[in-house]
């Protein structure tokens, strides 16, 4: 199976770093509307597609946008949200990497179901800082659910450092920050 990791639209917090990469929450740009709504072109879906989205609201916007009028599967989760590419210890962590709540997910984005097979934990911290020994049995746990999905074919929306942890993860290549897929950009891997 195919899993296409593409990175999200623009978000406010990419517009004037390194102060906006303070905003927490931050959601799509004008811009970023835009580019997410050329992925309708770009990457068209059907209703056999699955969508699987970080639990931020730029991805789930992106990820909305996108397959708007397309009945196909939507889903949250937790293991593709934000993670520091390179690691840096949790102190790093921006505000701009902080997932919604579970509450606010189901209010603003009903349409998207939620990965369930996971611990409150998992959800509630995320991938962002974790060790990589910790991050890589996750990965492995998300690639199987992945293929229990049944799919030639899943999307997955995340983020720079997310998408180039699993790319080292799955591949074993060597990457940089050089590497990060631009705004709404993809990357393709077989598992």
């Amino acid at each position: 199976m195919e899993i296409v990791f593409i990175r999200h639209a623009q978000g406010e917090h990419t517009v004037r770093p390194p102060a906006s990469l303070q905003i927490p929450d931050p959601a799509l740009t004008e811009t970023g509307i835009g580019q997410a709504a050329k992925l309708k072109e770009t990457l068209p879906l059907t209703s056999a597609d699955a969508v699987i989205a970080s639990p931020t609201r730029r991805t789930l916007q992106t990820a909305s946008i996108w397959s708007e009028d397309v009945p196909c599967v939507k889903i949250v989760h937790p293991l593709v949200g934000p993670r520091m590419f390179p690691l840096l210890p949790p102190e790093f962590a921006l505000p701009c990497d902080r997932s919604l709540s579970g509450e606010t997910i189901r209010r603003e984005f009903p349409h998207f179901e939620h990965a369930a097979h996971l611990a409150e934990h998992v959800w509630q911290y995320g991938i962002n800082a974790l060790p990589d020994h910790s991050f890589h049995a996750l990965a492995n746990e998300f690639v199987r659910w992945c293929q229990s999905l049944n799919k030639p074919r899943l999307y997955v929306v995340a983020h720079d450092g997310t998408i180039a942890s699993y790319r080292r993860h799955i591949s074993g290549e060597a990457l940089t920050r050089t590497d990060f897929q631009g705004e709404t950009g993809w990357h393709i891997m077989s598992i």
